[in-house]
């Protein structure tokens, strides 16, 4: 997320946090709030940094965390963004129970499977091979810095299947725009699954990051923050202190 965190402000203030769980996080999570301590967890991010509102945007998993705080929170969010969430009557593939079932041992394989999926659309963002080279060692780069958690990963997404996505659409109140990259080009989460909340919640709408797939926040993530600082700003968000950015 650093590239769409930067970019972002350079447009205005941005709140962030890694998720609870994670090292340096101020969020804990905690059994008996099972998902809502992600709710907790932006609660915080929201008094530390002495706002109101905020115009919240979520990334992949991260829109599922944005989706139910402005549900639960409408006065706190002036407009919502979901960037390539997966869908609100999303269940676990036999794939990923496996990988639930089993996720220390089933992490080399996500961890060998992932550039395999991700390479077309790092290709379509970076024609020329020196580019395609760079932005690969800078990923590198981040990932080894910040490892993957699998186990805490699995936990996540067992945390996920106990809400239900897609009442909740139908209690946002605050604008909303979805954002997903090409339909050939995200291969993590399919864009028609991304695409059901147009239908779910009332009045959203929806906006295609062309030459890229799932990863439009390292890709292009200028063009990412353009799209939600804009949102933000025609949505009545205001002062540049009122917008937060939930990693994914």
């Amino acid at each position: 997320m650093r590239p769409a965190v930067d970019a972002l402000a350079a447009r205005g203030r941005v709140i962030t946090d890694s998720l609870p769980g994670d090292a340096g996080s101020i969020g804990t999570v905690s059994p008996d709030r099972g998902f809502d301590s992600f709710v907790d967890w932006i609660d915080l991010l929201i008094a530390h940094a002495n706002v109101d509102a905020v115009s919240l945007c979520g990334v992949s998993y991260g829109g599922w965390i944005a989706l139910r705080y402005a549900a639960l929170r409408p006065a706190r969010v002036s407009s919502l963004t979901l960037a390539s969430t997966p869908s609100p009557t999303w269940r676990p593939s036999c794939r990923v129970e496996r990988y639930l079932r089993a996720p220390r041992l089933m992490a080399p394989v996500f961890a060998l499977s992932s550039p395999l999926r991700l390479y077309p659309e790092i290709a379509a963002a970076f024609p020329r091979l020196g580019s395609r080279l760079r932005f690969g060692a800078q990923c590198l780069g981040r990932v080894m810095r910040s490892p993957m958690a699998p186990t805490l990963m699995a936990e996540r997404v067992r945390l996920a299947t106990t809400v239900d996505f897609a009442a909740e659409c139908a209690r946002i109140v605050a604008p909303t725009q979805l954002l997903t990259g090409k339909v050939e080009l995200d291969r993590v989460v399919a864009v028609g699954s991304s695409r059901e909340y147009l239908e779910a919640i009332s009045g959203s709408r929806a906006i295609e990051i062309d030459h890229t797939g799932h990863i439009g926040v390292v890709t292009r993530p200028d063009r990412f923050a353009d799209i939600v600082a804009n949102f933000a700003r025609a949505a009545g968000a205001g002062a540049p202190s009122r917008r937060l950015q939930v990693p994914a």
